[in-house]
Formats: C-alpha cells, structure tokens, sequence
C-alpha cells in the first residue's frame, strides 16, 4: 500500500486562485522524493495543502496516507497519522520553550495512537532522547531551554525543525526549501539528518529549487514542477540537469 498517495489534487488559495493544478503521486517507506520547480511555481503551496494549512483549499483530487482519505482532516490529525512538515520559513513562538514545545507534540501524537487515552512519555525518556538527537545533529543544548526560534538564526532554525523530525519519528516528511538560508556546514548537518532518517520506517518529499541538498541526500526519483503541474519525473539524474540547463525548457526561466 502506497505510504503518500495524491490523486490529481487541485489547491487554491482563500481567494479561489488556483496554484496546484492536478498532481499525482506516490511516495513510499524508504524513498526520497525531490520536487524542483523555479520561484512561484506553486511548491510551498503543494506542500501546506498536503499538511492542512487552512489558508490553502483542495478544491480537487484526494490525499491518501496508508490508504486513507485524509483530504477532509485537520492538520492535527494529519500529524497524528504521522505526516510532519519542516517549514521554508519557521515560525518563533515567544514564551513556549524548545523542550516544551517537543513534549507536547510527542504526548499529542502518543495519545491519539493510543485511542485518545494519554500515554505521556517519561521526563527520564524524553530527556535522554532529546539530549543524544541534539548531539547527534550539532543543536546547541542551550537552545532547548529557549524558546521555539525566537532569536534564532537560519542555520539554528533549520536544525531544530530536523530535530522535531528526529523526535516525533513521523512516517512521511516533507521538507519545503529547507535548504533555504544555509551556509554549507548547516546544509551537510540538515542533509545527514534527513538521510539517516529516511529508511523502513519514513519516506521524504524534498521541495527544493536547487540541487545543492539532494546533492546530500540522493533522492530516488525527482520530479519537475511548474506552473502548478508536475510536468516531468525521472531519477537523481533528472537533478543535475536541470541544475545544467535550468527550468527554460518547461516554459520558465530558474
């Protein structure tokens, strides 16, 4: 059964400007999938719809995860089914800490897998966990104590969304430009995360509008999006070209 499944999905925005324009597909367990599309084709815009932002409509189409139509879900729910997003542009949420912030999500997601009934992980647990993920993926232990991207900077943002990712374990990620912003060391620590948590229990969407982070990751299939529309799919290969020839010959410039 396909992990990730959409079904010629249509979304537009709050004013009825439609942005995605029929896509379909499928991504599985221990897969990579990469989207490159240039500025404006409607990436950002596939990947809040997939998780729910209700300032984006699907007006068409239905999204699967493990067989079920999700299309009609909120975003916490779709979490809970265990879809997780890593923003282009993460949000600060002043006076909510990083460790709070990471306790919460895991007890929500533990409680609806649990048929509703709170089944909070161990502060023991959850520490030691928390501690061994930032060490792995270079977080200053200092920020947890901080609050959620307030006063952070790119590279700290961007390492923290992989650590949320690192914590809640989700099935399917996807991550929309979250290579935007980032020096080279960032972009190999972001990289690395991503890579050794794609595997028998995760697939990854990778929305991306340059090649440098697959370079990192090694997606198994890419695919072109513009105007909307997947237009072309392909293997890893498909990436450099277009890093060599640009996006022209779908119709828009890089």
């Amino acid at each position: 059964m396909t992990l990730l499944k959409l079904d010629n999905l249509h979304v537009a925005l709050e004013d009825g400007t439609e942005i995605v324009k029929g896509v379909d597909l499928e991504v599985n367990l221990n897969e990579v999938h990469a989207i490159m599309g240039p500025n404006g084709s409607g990436k950002s815009t596939l990947s809040y719809a997939i998780m729910g932002h209700p300032a984006y409509e699907i007006t068409e189409g239905r999204l699967f995860v493990d067989g079920e139509d999700i299309t009609e879900l909120g975003a916490d729910e779709r979490a809970q089914r265990g879809l997780f997003l890593a923003f282009q542009y993460p949000h600060a949420i002043p006076g909510v800490t990083v460790t709070s912030f990471l306790r919460s999500a895991i007890n929500a997601v533990r409680k609806a897998r649990n048929g509703g009934v709170d089944d909070p992980v161990s502060i023991p647990d959850f520490r030691k966990e928390l501690l061994a993920q930032m060490d792995r993926l270079k977080v200053s232990r200092e920020l947890a104590s901080r609050y959620l991207n307030d006063g952070f900077s790119g590279g700290e943002k961007k390492r923290v969304e992989i650590l949320q990712m690192a914590m809640l374990k989700p099935r399917i990620a996807v991550l929309d430009e979250t290579d935007s912003g980032l020096d080279i060391d960032a972009l190999r620590v972001v990289a690395g995360g991503v890579r050794e948590l794609v595997g028998p229990e995760m697939g990854a969407l990778v929305i991306t509008h340059y090649k440098r982070i697959l370079d990192h990751i090694q997606p198994d299939h890419v695919h072109v999006f513009v105007d909307g529309r997947i237009v072309k799919s392909g293997g890893a290969e498909l990436a450099d070209e277009l890093e060599e020839h640009g996006y022209e010959e779908y119709g828009e410039a890089a």
